[in-house]
């Protein structure tokens, strides 16, 4: 353990380090900030209470711990250590103020859930009433205290593409004790799947590596279908959601490869793939950007109307949907990859959400801290604002009733997703695959359920009930003042190739949906 220095008999100022989801020394304002005034105290809480939220998972806490491994071996490496505590974080804070000569401390600003956010207004009371200093700058392309989304594409990008900060070579020593690493079962924690992706920033690093070598060159064309998509995707959201990876290095990775690809000798497809992944790059912010400007939209409908929505958490329906048994074979495929990888691409996610909400008619709220807790790169900015989104509470976004054969037929049209995932349905072939139970029961056995709904019936109730509260009369002035607060507007955003629209103004509803987020 190193060793203290002391002045004048009196004990040096820690600058405490803070690390939330920001598990990473490169392109680490706070850190570089705190090292370059004086000796670093490196600090990650691990918050039980955080832990015991609906949305949080062992796959989650398995992801960070590797990543927590792989950022105290980066400290040790300039001569220091990662200190772990257990605890509530006011009260982790407090102890090490107590005890310690902590002058300042340092943490990036932090867009989470609501408990993240109730959290960091006690931590400010603590340090306002003890004179500590907090320092929080920004780590990706949110804004705090936003008040208007004029201009927010172009202060985006300025803040992109800024130099990306080096780690340090070498951080102060510190004599302060650290706890060890909790296993999942000490948190209370339990299924982390066999096919999760590793945490730490070796990791992150290789999956870029490969992305913008041979994998990802067909990135545009395979991202809509699972089929595809587990290779053909960068796979990084699990390393932008806990911050092994900044999105400012990614993104001038991504502009770099680009340079080179639109040269001479440059693959044109691999170009385009590159142009589309870094467009969702921005609009992964855009969306985090709502719920920093609203945290309501967590547990609140973006349009007060739908409040009226008669939607439940039926607890069978619900429980065929978390089971991945809802008698539709390639909505439970998905489902069930899904549990065992800890990821799956936008657009079954969409489809997912989609299901549940008009098909099954569950609220949201019941369905979203399931699909939150079966992500690794759960990330609350962008969840909440796409559960709404997809479930058609927004009030300014297309309304997209996703039907469960179109999708199959048009994704999996050989159904060897729906054959590696429900090997119940193996048996079957062609059409009979996608729609089972034309086959009668004799040929598709006990072992597969029936459609938990028709969904021909289903979508249309659902679609009649959703336009019955859209046709309103103070409807569209609502959603008009949601529109001006967070819409998109698309002056200063990176060309998709795919837009002639034009530039400068607000996007019509809808638009966010056809660009994505898959990464």
């Amino acid at each position: 353990m190193p060793i203290a220095r002391y002045l004048g008999g009196m004990r040096e100022a820690l600058h405490l380090v803070w690390f939330k989801r920001d598990l990473r020394l490169t392109d680490h304002a706070p850190l570089t900030e705190a090292a370059a005034r004086g000796t670093v105290l490196p600090l990650y809480i691990v918050e039980p209470g955080f832990w015991r939220l609906d949305d949080s998972s062992g796959r989650q806490w398995a992801h960070v711990r590797e990543a927590l491994q792989a950022l105290d071996v980066g400290l040790q490496a300039r001569g220091t250590c990662l200190v772990v505590r257990y605890g509530d974080a006011v009260d982790v804070l407090q102890d090490l103020i107590d005890r310690h000569n902590v002058r300042a401390v340092w943490s990036h600003q932090e867009t989470g859930n609501a408990w993240t956010f109730l959290r960091d207004r006690r931590v400010a009371g603590l340090l306002a009433e003890r004179g500590v200093a907090w320092h929080q700058p920004r780590q990706q392309g949110v804004i705090r205290g936003l008040r208007s989304r004029d201009g927010w594409a172009a202060r985006w990008e300025r803040f992109m593409r800024a130099p990306v900060i080096a780690a340090p070579s070498a951080v102060g020593a510190h004599d302060v004790p650290s706890a060890p690493l909790p296993e999942a079962a000490a948190l209370g924690l339990a299924d982390d799947p066999p096919l999760r992706q590793a945490g730490g920033r070796r990791a992150g690093l290789a999956l870029l590596d490969s992305f913008f070598g041979a994998r990802g060159r067909d990135y545009r064309r395979a991202m809509a279908t699972p089929v595809e998509a587990f290779d053909a995707c960068s796979r990084l959201s699990p390393h932008l959601a806990w911050g092994t990876l900044s999105t400012r290095e990614v993104y001038a990775r991504a502009n770099r490869e680009l340079d080179r690809l639109r040269g001479a000798d440059g693959d044109r497809v691999q170009a385009a793939s590159v142009v589309s992944f870094r467009s969702r790059l921005h609009w992964r912010c855009h969306f985090v950007q709502k719920l920093e400007s609203e945290p309501e939209i967590e547990h609140a409908h973006f349009h007060a109307a739908y409040d009226a929505l008669d939607r439940d958490d039926d607890p069978a329906r619900l429980a065929a949907f978390a089971e991945g048994r809802t008698g539709y074979p390639f909505i439970d495929a998905c489902l069930r990859a899904l549990r065992a990888h800890g990821w799956i691409n936008f657009r079954v996610r969409a489809m997912l959400c989609s299901f549940a909400s008009y098909h099954l008619w569950l609220d949201w709220r019941a369905t979203g801290p399931i699909l939150a807790r079966w992500f690794t790169d759960f990330e609350p900015g962008i969840h909440w604002s796409q559960m709404q989104m997809q479930s058609g509470t927004t009030g300014i976004n297309t309304v997209r009733i996703y039907s469960p054969l179109k999708q199959s037929k048009d994704l999996d049209p050989e159904g060897h997703f729906i054959r590696r995932w429900v090997p119940e349905l193996s048996r079957l072939e062609g059409p009979l695959l996608h729609e089972p139970w034309n086959a009668g029961r004799h040929a598709v056995g006990t072992d597969y359920p029936p459609p938990i709904v028709e969904h021909a019936a289903a979508m249309r109730a659902a679609r009649e009930r959703i336009f019955r509260i859209r046709s309103g009369g103070a409807y569209r002035e609502v959603a008009d003042a949601i529109q001006a607060r967070h819409g998109s507007r698309r002056s200063g955003l990176p060309p998709t190739g795919r837009s002639r629209r034009k530039r400068g103004r607000a996007s019509r509803p809808g638009d966010e949906h056809q660009l994505g987020l898959d990464l």
